[in-house]
């Protein structure tokens, strides 16, 4: 595929219609914009907005796989964008859902995007040219958490520091080029079907994994920072714990399938909880101590920094949602996910899509 992000609308229609002497004009590429939902609507409508004012000419279908306990979702959907699709998702497992909405599509692109972010203008149009210019099998860019008070803003705050997510470049930034992963993503659906969809044995962390099996196959993931989705951070700090521990959790299950797939951030939290651990078992309470105290002066000292850089008076918080986030995710590390969780996904095609 040629690049698109340099032509207009007019030159890209011309290339299109040219392209194949004597065969007739080539259809603008075809995009499903594929909506897993659950209980979603407080945040959807504004999803959805986002999605019907991307400028891309080529059609493009809405789903909404929805996983919701009543019907206040989809009567959402339907005020908003009463063309979209709404398909089931019985299961309420957002990789399930994602599978589902690529068996209700035959579109050769497919974005993925969560009830609770927003697109900016431009998004598919800038992915759709970034996959043509890098020959990627996915593009995705970077999440940029905003918070709407005092509470969320800190959240946002910690999710864009180092000592909240590490280094991930989808959370901090960067150059562009490949990555372990992205935040959402734009995929070719060839390369999705290729290596059988998402994998319905995950609750979390399905996109790392997803994307890791790309990468072993041989596929691009491409990093573009210029694609930056905003995304409402959770609202409390019990649903913030929960989440974190969720990530925990399903982060030791893809690390136990794909061993080769470890990052050194992902083990700080789970390290934080063992040295506490260990600690207590060898040197009584002045031993399970040290390493604590010394993770919350590391806290202190960041919530310090980050709140004179950015100006933010929500780093006043900053320590709370950090250690909530490092001993939930660190602790979730631990805990086993069940019996049901056996590392064979039903993918697009009922069959396992492991590497």
């Amino acid at each position: 595929m040629e690049a698109l992000d340099t032509l207009s609308d007019a030159a890209l229609q011309h290339r299109c219609a040219t392209r194949r002497s004597g065969a007739g004009p080539d259809p603008l590429p075809s995009v499903a914009v594929i909506i897993p939902a659950f209980n979603a609507e407080s945040t959807i409508a504004d999803t959805l907005s986002s999605v019907l004012a991307q400028d891309h000419d080529g059609p493009v279908e809405v789903i909404v796989a929805d996983g919701s306990d009543g019907p206040a979702t989809a009567e959402a959907v339907r005020r908003v964008a009463p063309a979209a699709r709404i398909v089931p998702n019985p299961e309420r497992n957002t990789s399930a859902g994602l599978n589902a909405g690529l068996r209700a599509t035959k579109a050769r692109f497919v974005v993925r995007v969560d009830a609770h972010a927003q697109l900016p203008p431009g998004y598919v149009r800038r992915a759709l040219a970034t996959l043509a210019r890098t020959g990627a099998a996915n593009v995705g860019g970077r999440q940029l958490p905003v918070g709407t008070s005092f509470f969320t803003r800190a959240v946002a705050l910690a999710q864009t520091t180092l000592l909240g997510t590490g280094n991930v470049r989808y959370r901090q930034g960067g150059a562009e080029g490949p990555a372990d992963t992205v935040y959402l993503g734009v995929f070719r659906r060839d390369a999705l079907d290729a290596i059988g969809g998402f994998d319905t044995t995950l609750e979390r962390n399905q996109d790392y994994e997803l994307n890791w099996r790309l990468r072993r196959r041989g596929e691009t993931v491409w990093f573009d920072p210029a694609l930056v989705v905003a995304y409402r951070p959770r609202g409390c700090l019990r649903a913030l714990a929960r989440q974190y521990f969720d990530y925990g959790r399903w982060k030791r299950v893809v690390l136990r399938r794909h061993p080769r797939s470890v990052r050194l951030r992902q083990l700080a939290a789970p390290l934080l909880v063992l040295g506490s651990a260990v600690g207590a078992v060898l040197g009584g309470a002045a031993g399970m101590a040290v390493v604590p105290l010394a993770w919350l002066g590391l806290l202190a000292v960041g919530a310090l920094v980050a709140g004179v850089r950015r100006r933010e008076p929500a780093a006043l918080i900053l320590p709370v949602v950090l250690a909530t986030m490092h001993l939930s995710w660190g602790i979730g590390f631990f805990v086993p996910t069940g019996p049901a969780v056996t590392g064979k996904g039903d993918g697009l095609t009922d069959r396992s899509a492991r590497s």
